[in-house]
């Protein structure tokens, strides 16, 4: 018997404002699998992300989660399932990295309980796989954006959820960091985890994602293996720019666009 779908959108729909942000998306994220959710600025990536995550209610359309309505979740049970990267979150106090790492322990933890030895353990194997076990008794208010993120990164891993929603996780980073963060990803999927990530860097989603899904207008516009989404027609469609696409040096594909004319001569 198949498994179900990690994660699975029917027709679904979001108004925001008045605005119809999700008009009848439907994508389904497999198990072990990274998907790439990528299109312009207001395409309805990061409303998917909120709405899977139980942040967002729709107003029509189905989610499902690990074949069961997300409706039907309990906020603990959703968040033993389920962690979200942000671009960024705000810190008002001066915790601990290490601290806000330990926080994704706390839906595995009894009522009025307190995190004892094993989540203690899984905090710090969290810190250690995103490499930063140096910051765990900094101060959140004292790092830069990059290193909150790879915080964020980490207290997600100590939820140990069956799956990530990561929105731009990698927009904060410099190159190396980027880098880990995408094996990190690619790691997680290989022990049976699955992401759906949010990306508008298109050549480095290509290399990291299994799939990818171009959103425009609320709508999936193409979804399917990197090399088939990325082409000049399907990009000029949802972007509005002439680009070219190339292979790379190990075949995944690496998209160049054009220089409008008017900026040429300089």
């Amino acid at each position: 018997m198949s498994r179900p779908a990690a994660l699975a959108f029917d027709e679904l729909r979001v108004r925001l404002g008045g605005r119809e942000v999700l008009a009848g998306v439907s994508l389904e994220l497999r198990p072990g699998e990274v998907l790439g959710l990528a299109g312009a600025n207001g395409a309805g990536k990061t409303t998917c992300l909120r709405a899977a995550s139980g942040v967002l209610r729709a107003g029509a359309g189905r989610i499902e989660l690990l074949g069961r309505p997300l409706a039907s979740y309990a906020r603990r049970e959703l968040a033993r399932r389920v962690a979200v990267v942000p671009q960024d979150a705000p810190f008002e106090f001066p915790f601990r990295a290490g601290e806000v790492v330990l926080m994704g322990r706390t839906p595995h933890l009894p009522r009025l309980g307190f995190e004892g030895p094993r989540d203690l353990a899984i905090a710090r194997d969290a810190l250690a796989r995103v490499g930063i076990e140096e910051l765990a008794d900094r101060s959140v208010l004292e790092l830069s954006g990059g290193e909150r993120q790879l915080v964020l990164l980490a207290r997600a891993l100590a939820q140990q959820p069956a799956v990530l929603l990561l929105d731009e996780p990698t927009a904060h980073l410099d190159l190396r960091h980027r880098l880990r963060v995408q094996e990190l990803v690619r790691e997680l999927a290989a022990e049976g985890r699955s992401a759906l990530v949010v990306s508008h860097d298109l050549s480095l989603a290509a290399r990291g994602c299994d799939r990818l899904a171009l959103l425009a207008q609320g709508r999936v516009l193409a979804a399917g293996a990197p090399a088939e989404v990325l082409s000049p027609e399907t990009l000029r469609r949802a972007f509005g720019i002439e680009a070219e696409v190339v292979a790379g040096p190990d075949g995944t594909p690496l998209v160049l666009p054009r220089r409008r004319a008017s900026f040429s001569a300089s």
